[in-house]
């Protein structure tokens, strides 16, 4: 399973507005960004996994991921349905000192980048249209953007978004349940937390489901119905995940990263990072070091 990642040193805004995906067009997988998310759904259905909870996806939410936080969507493509969302891509640290005029807005904006947030989506929103048309608008200028002129403008439309999900932030904050009756648990929660906690070790199957008092079988059922992929394919991209931050976070050796992540043959470690990413562990390394 491949894990998403970008450079946006140089990409100072991935930006897509209503993308639209049928069934069979867009494959979801556990993946993650090196920058901050802003996920908008205009259409479509399904769920969402994000910090081993599970979201219903409906019209009208917008998500907020963090960088490298892996999320998941599974789509319902029944009945001929479409998936149709806007979203923005951005490293938070190029556009915090455009915040910094209004003290108000520029701490929400550093409350949002934190990695703090009790919860990844909002549902209800009233200024939808407001959104739809801050994102609209933005894609209207991208293609004909100097790039003397990209950060000016890309910090205009984030400081005019980030108003507008302040508010709303505000709003819904005031009544907690808005998010909470969203939320479903499930034991899929339970086998990703486990994961999440054991993932740098060797995994057995029995070793989880003896841990979680389920059988093996109903683990592996629960889990493959729930994320579309199976136990053993989100282990391994959990610890590729954890692989690239130690790549781009520290100068340890290949070797001792593929220990700490739970394999002890480095040589296997290299071929199954290269079959997710297109590129050995020495290349991505060098690749980052260059940006």
């Amino acid at each position: 399973m491949p894990v998403a990642t970008g450079h946006y040193s140089e990409v100072p805004l991935y930006f897509a507005y209503k993308r639209k995906s049928v069934n069979d067009e867009h494959k979801e997988t556990f993946h993650s960004h090196l920058g901050v998310e802003l996920l908008l759904i205009h259409q479509g259905s399904g769920t969402m996994i994000v910090n081993n909870s599970r979201y219903e996806i409906k019209p009208g939410m917008l998500c907020i991921f963090q960088p490298f936080q892996l999320h998941h969507l599974t789509l319902d493509y029944a009945d001929d349905q479409s998936f149709e969302r806007s979203m923005a891509i951005f490293e938070p640290t190029m556009y915090e000192q455009y915040f910094e005029q209004w003290p108000g807005l520029h701490d929400f904006y550093a409350f949002i980048c934190s990695g703090q947030l009790p919860f990844p989506c909002l549902y209800a929103l009233h200024d939808l249209p407001l959104l739809d048309q801050l994102f609209r608008n933005m894609n209207e200028r991208m293609p004909a953007l100097p790039e003397a002129d990209q950060l000016e403008e890309i910090s205009l439309f984030l400081v005019n978004l980030y108003r507008v999900l302040k508010q709303e932030w505000e709003r819904l904050n005031e009544n907690t349940a808005v998010y909470q009756t969203r939320r479903k648990t499930h034991q899929v929660e339970h086998i990703l937390s486990w994961i999440e906690a054991n993932y740098a070790i060797p995994y057995r199957l029995d070793d989880m489901a003896r841990s979680l008092h389920i059988s093996p079988f109903h683990a592996s059922h629960l889990f493959k119905e729930a994320t579309g992929i199976t136990i053993t394919e989100y282990m391994a991209t959990r610890r590729i995940h954890q692989a690239v931050r130690l790549l781009t976070t520290t100068n340890k050796p290949v070797s001792l990263i593929a220990e700490e992540i739970g394999y002890t043959n480095s040589s296997y470690f290299c071929k199954l990072f290269k079959s997710q990413l297109g590129i050995t562990p020495h290349q991505y390394r060098k690749k980052w070091t260059r940006h």
